[in-house]
């Protein structure tokens, strides 16, 4: 539970009871732990700020003053820690207050938190802290104080808008965990029968009015027509179960008898409703334990009640360490411990009811969602290869095995459910099921007539491939580098599995043109690395398949003549053979046969 919303005890409002207000800073009601006071202000009171245009954040209101029916308190710190307070009002009216720091009322310099906020947003609570109903958005909220022991400080709640049905005032924060009995110290009220009480109905509040060598006991009480006798009440305590001002006259052997006043506040006990057991898909990922809130509510308004959520009934009868509303599931079964507080007094509770919350884990489905068959497959298992025993399996296709063997390409799609009583957690997965065809070299491409030359293999199957040279590492690029000249292999191998082809390749290299002048310079038209094939026979044709010219591998080149005669500038083919390991004279592929004579 954020420390914010550890409110240890509730200063309560009682309309009728006017005693407990104090229009002016001089006259401040002293308040401390489980001190009520009272729900309004009254008239305009005294100018505090001497007619100054502000104090901090207030402003004047339309008195022309900062003051405009306002109440004044005072309280002293007992303690080390966090403190901040909630001031709770009709969400109708307009409410502004200001938090001094300071010994007397003649020296309050600026407030130390201050709000001046309009309620636009028709909030119930400002002051300092946290917003009690978990509200982060709420303007009127200024930052935790951090206090010392001794501080004192002076506080003023101003009603700008004249409509003043009452307020109440809950102090909160870290200090009252830390010390819940001395927080604020109640040394400042001077009383026989003590601070003021706020209580619940459903306890017994005893006053004690003990007086060493007392004659006698008279009780009162006031509950707005002024004070009565109770009769037969003569005991130096009383037991009392009503909100009211009570007061007690002692009579002592010389005068003056003693005569005291307190104030009693009842507020309603809660309860709470039982609540039933919750069972979730844990792919929900969390649960809003605030959808519990009105099973535990029940009649009662949500308005003025606070339920909280926690692990254990230590933490719900003490009101520490409240769960999330958005509640990570887990898996399996943990009980939750409600507890219904009055936002009025949050002593007021009741921890009597709990739930279980079971969170049942939805099926992670991780299997190949992208699966490759091949042309001839016979069967290609998908799915889920480990399944579990207490899930079933349902396939679109029909069939109820975790895994199916499938032949055709398609889309199969495989829902898994975990069952728990009458809850259905599922999940689906489709595999997407493609043909991998095997790869076709259908062009060598050679960047030759070079020591060390480029090869680029072309497949146009689509697929996933990968390519070598030769007995060399495969790679994922089709361009094969500094390849030599001579006769190679190349492989494209389908990393699906289905299959590789293997293409004899002859990497030479030629000039694209070449000059036969006479000037010595690209005079012949030669093949550069036919040596490196066996027995090698180029033959040269012209574009209507004349055969020209037969050259070896021991000829110098093609001077550009047929028969000694110079044949025209044209474009020229050719062809290369070889012997194979087989003896058999083979046609070499994939070479660029096309050449340029220019004269």
């Amino acid at each position: 539970m954020p420390l914010g919303f550890l409110i240890l005890f509730f200063i309560f409002a009682l309309n009728v009871l006017n005693a407990q207000v104090a229009e002016d800073c001089l006259n401040a009601i002293p308040i401390c732990s489980n001190t009520p006071v009272n729900g309004g202000t009254q008239g305009y009171g005294l100018d505090d700020f001497d007619n100054a245009p502000n104090s901090g954040c207030l402003e004047p209101t339309m008195t022309g003053y900062i003051e405009s029916n306002s109440a004044w308190y005072r309280f002293r710190t007992g303690a080390t820690g966090q403190l901040g307070f909630n001031i709770g009002f009709d969400t109708s009216e307009d409410w502004d207050f200001a938090l001094y720091k300071a010994s007397d009322c003649n020296s309050l310099g600026d407030p130390i938190r201050c709000n001046f906020f309009d309620n636009s947003d028709e909030d119930a609570y400002m002051g300092v802290g946290e917003d009690p109903t978990g509200n982060t958005d709420n303007v009127q909220y200024e930052d935790w104080l951090q206090v010392e022991p001794g501080e004192d400080y002076y506080l003023l709640i101003n009603n700008f808008s004249n409509n003043n049905s009452g307020f109440s005032i809950q102090f909160s924060g870290q200090i009252f965990e830390t010390n819940p009995n001395d927080a604020l110290d109640c040394s400042i009220i001077d009383n026989l029968l003590g601070a003021p009480i706020a209580a619940c109905d459903n306890e017994t509040i005893i006053l004690d009015a003990t007086t060493t060598n007392a004659l006698g006991y008279t009780w009162y009480a006031d509950t707005g027509a002024g004070y009565q006798v109770i009769a037969g009440e003569t005991a130096p305590t009383l037991t009392v179960n009503t909100s009211a001002m009570y007061r007690v006259q002692v009579s002592m052997p010389a005068p003056p008898n003693i005569i005291s006043e307190v104030q009693v506040a009842f507020s309603i006990a809660p309860f709470s409703d039982p609540l039933t057991d919750e069972t979730l898909c844990m792919e929900n990922g969390t649960f809003d334990l605030k959808q519990k809130d009105p099973e535990a509510l029940g009649p009662q308004d949500p308005a003025t009640h606070v339920v909280s959520y926690h692990s254990s009934q230590a933490d719900a009868d003490a009101g520490l360490n409240s769960l999330p509303r958005n509640y990570t599931l887990t898996a399996g079964t943990e009980t939750i411990y409600v507890r219904v507080s009055s936002l009025e007094n949050p002593r007021c509770y009741d921890a009597s009811e709990q739930f279980t919350l079971e969170g049942v884990a939805t099926p992670d489905l991780t299997f190949e969602d992208q699966v490759f068959i091949c042309q001839d497959t016979t069967g290609e298992l998908i799915g889920e290869p480990f399944p579990n025993a207490q899930y079933s399996y349902l396939w679109d296709s029909g069939e109820t095995t975790p895994m199916i063997s499938v032949t055709q390409p398609g889309e199969y799609t495989l829902t898994v459910t975990n069952t728990a009583g009458t809850l259905a957690c599922a999940a689906n997965r489709t595999v997407t099921v493609s043909v991998s065809e095997p790869p076709v070299i259908s062009q060598v491409l050679i960047d030759d007539l070079q020591t060390a030359n480029t090869v680029e293999i072309v497949n146009e199957v689509p697929g996933n491939f990968e390519y070598r040279l030769d007995e060399g590492p495969y790679q994922a690029s089709p361009v094969l580098r500094e390849v030599s000249p001579g006769m190679h292999t190349v492989t494209i191998n389908d990393l699906n599995g289905c299959g590789t082809v293997t293409e004899n390749i002859i990497v030479v290299g030629f000039s694209t043109f070449f000059t036969p002048n006479g000037d010595g310079a690209n005079d012949y038209w030669q093949i550069v690395g036919i040596e490196t094939l066996r027995e090698p026979v180029v033959q040269i044709f012209d574009r209507y398949g004349k055969l020209l010219f037969v050259m070896e591998e021991d000829y110098l080149g093609w001077d550009g003549t047929y028969n000694g005669i110079p044949v025209p500038s044209s474009d020229y083919w050719f062809k290369v053979s070889f012997l194979d390991e087989n003896e058999q004279r083979v046609e070499a592929r994939y070479i660029n046969n096309h050449f340029s004579l220019r004269r």
